[in-house]
């Protein structure tokens, strides 16, 4: 008889996006489209389509932790990411929790929506660097979060190498400063074991972006659970979302989302 076969496990800790683009619902995409099986924690539901975010709701934190256990207790994850958190209350809640974790943790230190909207409170901030920035294997922040988070503006190459430093210094292994908010080429960082590596790429013109930084850190989540060392896992991913803006759907009357069936390491 065959031994079964053992699909490795990738948990979304995120909100909800109805539309598809974002959120948890991008990344059991992403999960899926790179092999692995993948699992979902809701810590908050939106109201938003590709043009606006209407409302927001955040989980009760107990309710999360419930969640939480429920998969940990029974299909246990090979890696982990987080995304929205909403507040103070659910990130201190998760954090007690991924201080036991015996897999890696990506954050997504998702503050603001593709349309402006605040999915993490003001306070949380806060919260988020002390408790949950020590247990991250991995931070993927954008250049405001990148900023927030450093305490000063990124706006420069050498701002990204300076936040990635300052970022890892709060606890987390390894910083991936994203650059897709530069002037020009989208350059990104990846700031591991005290060493900065450039990551260089063409921006590609399109409106169709919704999204992107939940696929990337999906993407890497899920090439983590596969096995993969970190700069592989993130340059694979990169490749990747750059597939799925070029291949983007086109769906939605505003900023829509990428193509989560892009090609997977050439495939």
């Amino acid at each position: 008889m065959p031994a079964p076969r053992t699909t490795p496990v990738a948990l979304t800790v995120a909100g909800s996006d109805p539309s598809g683009g974002a959120g948890l619902q991008a990344d059991l995409k992403v999960f899926h489209r790179h092999g692995v099986y993948g699992a979902s924690v809701v810590t908050l539901l939106t109201v938003q389509n590709t043009r606006s975010v209407r409302a927001v709701k955040l989980e009760d934190p107990g309710f999360v932790v419930a969640q939480l256990d429920a998969v940990l207790d029974d299909v246990p994850p090979a890696a982990a990411k987080t995304g929205a958190l909403g507040g103070t209350a659910i990130i201190e809640a998760f954090a007690e929790r991924a201080a036991d974790f015996d897999f890696p943790l990506v954050v997504d230190p998702v503050m603001v929506s593709k349309h402006g909207a605040a999915l993490m409170a003001a306070d949380a901030v806060d919260a988020l660097v002390r408790r949950l920035l020590p247990h991250a294997a991995l931070v993927t922040p954008n250049l405001p979060e990148a900023a927030r988070l450093a305490g000063f503006e990124v706006r420069t190459a050498s701002d990204m190498e300076r936040a990635a430093r300052a970022i890892g210094s709060l606890g987390a292994r390894a910083v991936l400063v994203k650059g897709g908010h530069l002037e020009g080429d989208a350059m990104d960082l990846l700031w591991a074991d005290g060493c900065a590596v450039h990551m260089p790429g063409e921006r590609i013109a399109s409106t169709h972006t919704h999204g992107t930084g939940c696929t990337l850190s999906a993407a890497i989540t899920a090439r983590l659970a596969r096995g993969e060392a970190l700069e592989h896992a993130v340059r694979g991913a990169r490749a990747f979302v750059r597939a799925a803006i070029a291949n983007a759907p086109g769906l939605g009357g505003g900023c829509g989302p990428v193509d989560h069936f892009a090609p997977v390491d050439g495939d």
